[in-house]
């Protein structure tokens, strides 16, 4: 199989590129209304690439909300199915004067594509489609494929959960396979055992019924911008240790070898730190870059803004301050339970001279999966098959809202098989995916169904 396989993903590796890079010219921004006709167009785009691909069936699904794209190649019912989910939409793109090219005009420059979506999930996601176009060509599937692309991934995926009880039969599957993650390295294969979960809030402190004079006003009346500093200061000591009382009362707390498993990876401090132009590593006390990145729970303000901020000066006393906080969870943490902590705290220490708002924006549960299935086994034979090295396991960062749901709802596990890069600049200005790491992931992937199905 490997030898035909390499012939026709070398024979087409060109239109492939050309074929990731048009999907990425569509601005599919879930998070703005104004992209609404953009979601549809790319929704359209995805079926119309399924199909094309070997799909028997694709089609554009309704959920409340932006779509969701289905396909399926079933060979054989008694064979096993693997459920490839991903998502097709983005994130804003500001601040836009910070990219060095347009965001949906990709770019390639030393080999990397420059644009919105690359890495976060289109490129990911597209590895999929073109895997199974390799081994429906060369007549090489050994399993079933259905595909679940929803459009509303980076806004939480508040439809989806509905959408996926709803169709539970036309998602039956074995296992889900999703490349939403990274590598260590290209050096350093690795494989994602789990992704933290989300907590995410707005806060909005008030206090004058307009903005004031800060001459006249100042001193006497508070300013909501100093107010809400100090209460988001307030939740780190001396330790970047999270003082809100109750917020690591359910963190899993690993033994000594599981946190010895997820040092072993090689670190090189100072290459991270050049990389994101940092002058020294930050975080908890007692724990190492993997472990505060994996392991541990965090709380971060995600940006802050009130009174004048535009050209020159202008001396006022601000009405009204406004901040978007996120907590990163880890197992056993709750998402409707960390939330109503953080609101609840949050609204108990303003003090009495501002009137807090606060409310949630979206969650998800953290999530989970063990070295010793199946699946894993897969996924790990795959990338030593075309690595040469044995992957290592690690703990995932980011988040995927969805994961616990599909994993209830459909009684199966999740197998997390990621190429992008931790400096893909994710939800950043200047997002690119190597190249090599796309072709990496086509080459990868018929290896998952070959093993899966032995």
């Amino acid at each position: 199989m490997s030898q035909v396989w390499k012939e026709y993903q070398e024979q087409n590796k060109e239109r492939f590129l050309n074929e990731m890079m048009d999907l990425l010219r569509i601005p599919s921004i879930s998070a703005k209304s104004e992209n609404k006709e953009d979601m549809t167009t790319c929704a359209e785009a995805v079926k119309a690439l399924l199909l094309a691909s070997g799909c028997d069936k694709a089609e554009v699904m309704d959920t409340g909300g932006h779509p969701v794209v289905y396909g399926e190649k079933i060979i054989d019912p008694a064979m096993p199915t693997v459920l490839v989910y991903g998502h097709y939409d983005v994130q804003p793109v500001e601040p836009l004067e910070l990219w060095k090219t347009p965001p949906f005009e990709p770019t390639i420059i030393d080999d990397k594509v420059f644009a919105r979506g690359s890495a976060d999930d289109k490129g990911q996601f597209y590895m999929h489609v073109k895997a199974l176009e390799t081994m429906v060509k060369t007549n090489t599937m050994t399993t079933n494929m259905k595909f679940i692309i929803e459009g509303e991934e980076e806004v939480g995926s508040p439809n989806l959960g509905a959408f996926v009880a709803a169709h539970k039969d036309l998602l039956k599957a074995d296992v889900i396979l999703i490349s939403d993650s990274s590598l260590l390295s290209m050096e350093n294969p690795s494989l994602d055992t789990g992704v933290r979960g989300l907590s995410y809030i707005e806060v909005e402190v008030t206090a004058a019924a307009r903005d004031l004079h800060s001459g006249t006003y100042g001193g006497a009346v508070a300013n909501p911008v100093v107010v809400l500093s100090k209460m988001i200061a307030s939740c780190h000591d001396e330790n970047n240790h999270i003082t809100i009382p109750g917020f690591y009362d359910d963190v899993q707390t690993l033994s000594d070898e599981e946190r010895a498993l997820i040092n072993q990876a090689p670190f090189d401090e100072q290459e991270y730190k050049d990389e994101i132009g940092i002058k020294e590593l930050w975080g908890e006390k007692g724990y190492s870059t993997y472990e505060r990145t994996g392991i541990r729970p965090t709380l971060e303000l995600n940006g802050i803004w009130g009174g004048y901020t535009g050209e020159g000066a202008k001396t006022v006393l601000p009405a009204k301050a406004t901040a978007k906080i996120s907590a990163r969870l880890v197992p056993n943490q709750s998402s409707e339970k960390m939330t109503k902590l953080l609101l609840d705290h949050f609204r108990k220490i303003a003090p009495s001279c501002v009137t807090v708002n606060a409310f949630e924006h979206h969650g998800g549960e953290p999530y989970g999966t063990p070295i010793d299935s199946k699946g894993y086994q897969a996924a790990s034979k795959a990338l030593e098959t075309t690595f040469g090295k044995t992957p290592i396991p690690v703990k995932g960062g980011g988040s995927i809202p969805i994961c616990h749901t599909l994993e209830s709802e459909l009684g199966i596990k999740i197998i997390f098989m990621g190429f992008g890069l931790d400096n893909d600049g994710l939800h950043s200005p200047n997002e690119k995916y190597n190249i090599e790491n796309y072709y990496k992931g086509i080459e990868t992937i018929p290896y998952f169904h070959k093993y899966f199905a032995e």
